[in-house]
């Protein structure tokens, strides 16, 4: 086995890599290179503490600690034992296993997972006589198995619970935008903070709230109080209360408009519980309003940023003319916005009937989705 001290890698959704990448220079990260859906990095212990506290589009920070070939389930089981889990938590102390495996081997990541579970415990009975516990939540040791063919990679995780879980959002609407993915559309978009945005098809406000911190410069996980390397033998108090001063000393006030409006009284109830929660509630107004009656944006130049109800309910030349509203609404009353329109819908798209000048392929979980921009001259 080899050591991953220093080691990190970044997790994060199909087609965001470049912007985590570019995330992770900002904060000091060194040896960057994307491999997809992740981030591969090195820095010391304030670059990780910084990276789970102030990355925008990073779902987890996996530190490596130890890889291995394994042919069948006793080979994992028999590596595994052998490694020192005493490095990283005591016998009385509570773990947890997030298996992962694209293997011909290893068809179940649950019964791998499983079998790593049973070494580690059987590692510190016979040493012991005892052996820690499982615990689901907060746990002091999640580790990540992560099983590609024969090769095994162990993994820290440092984060704990996936950081797109920002604390925010108690209430949503139909089909809610993962919170990762929406910071991440805004970085792609060029948005930062610098001119007015709205969102007219807001649902449960995602994107309004990722604008407003991204705007205010706050980091997405001010207000959570519990992360995976909190629980680990090496936690620096003292360095983490610096990250967090310091990255509150880089906030800024809002001076630009953040406007968000539906059709739907539930949505806009959801949408404003969460922006309270996120103590924005003073940056983003809200509308009860129809996008194709919108009237009176913000002046431009502006930024339209919507993730449009997917309709599954509509037939599909709905769906269709619905887009081609969304195309005129768009020519005729924002004009000198730059529109970003995202969607699970990639014929309806076609619809919209204006000239993209951008196509971007991403997922919003296992959906296949694409993010068009529309330059309104």
């Amino acid at each position: 086995m080899t050591a991953g001290d220093n080691k990190y890698i970044a997790k994060t959704f199909f087609g965001l890599e470049d912007i985590l990448a570019e995330e992770l220079r900002q904060i000091g990260a060194e040896d960057i290179r994307t491999v997809k859906r992740a981030v591969l990095f090195s820095g010391d212990q304030f670059t990780m503490y910084r990276a789970n506290y102030e990355l925008r589009t990073a779902l987890r920070i996996l530190k490596p600690i130890g890889e291995f070939e394994a042919h069948n389930a006793d080979q994992l089981y028999k590596r595994a034992k052998r490694f020192n889990w005493g490095n990283y938590m005591d016998v009385d102390g509570t773990f947890s296993i997030d298996a992962v495996a694209n293997s011909q081997i290893f068809h179940h990541a649950q019964f791998a997972g499983l079998r790593v579970k049973d070494a580690i415990v059987d590692h510190f009975r016979e040493r012991y006589d005892r052996r820690p516990n499982v615990k689901l939540d907060h746990q002091d040791m999640l580790l990540n198995v992560h099983i590609n063919d024969r090769k095994v990679r162990l993994s820290l995780d440092s984060s704990g619970d996936s950081l797109h879980k920002r604390g925010y959002r108690l209430a949503a609407a139909e089909a809610p935008l993962n919170e990762v993915l929406a910071a991440g559309i805004l970085l792609m978009s060029g948005w930062t903070g610098d001119r007015p945005l709205v969102d007219p098809m807001c649902g449960s406000g995602t994107i309004l709230i990722e604008a407003a911190m991204l705007a205010a410069r706050q980091a997405p996980q001010k207000y959570r109080e519990w992360f995976g390397f909190m629980s680990w033998k090496d936690f620096d108090e003292q360095l983490w209360r610096k990250v967090k001063r310091e990255s509150k000393e880089r906030e800024q006030e809002i001076a630009i408009s953040i406007e968000g409006s539906d059709i739907s009284n539930n949505n806009l109830r959801a949408a404003q519980e969460n922006i309270r929660r996120a103590k924005m509630d003073r940056y983003i107004r809200l509308r009860l309003k129809n996008f194709f009656s919108y009237k009176r944006p913000p002046s431009p130049p502006a930024t339209l940023i919507s993730n449009p109800p997917y309709g599954e309910r509509l037939k599909e030349d709905d769906i269709f003319g619905f887009y081609k509203q969304i195309g005129d609404t768009l020519k005729q009353n924002f004009t000198e916005y730059d529109a970003w329109i995202f969607s699970a819908k990639r014929e309806a798209l076609k619809h919209v009937g204006l000239k993209t000048s951008k196509r971007i392929p991403l997922f919003n979980g296992p959906i296949e989705c694409r993010l068009h921009k529309y330059e309104l001259y």
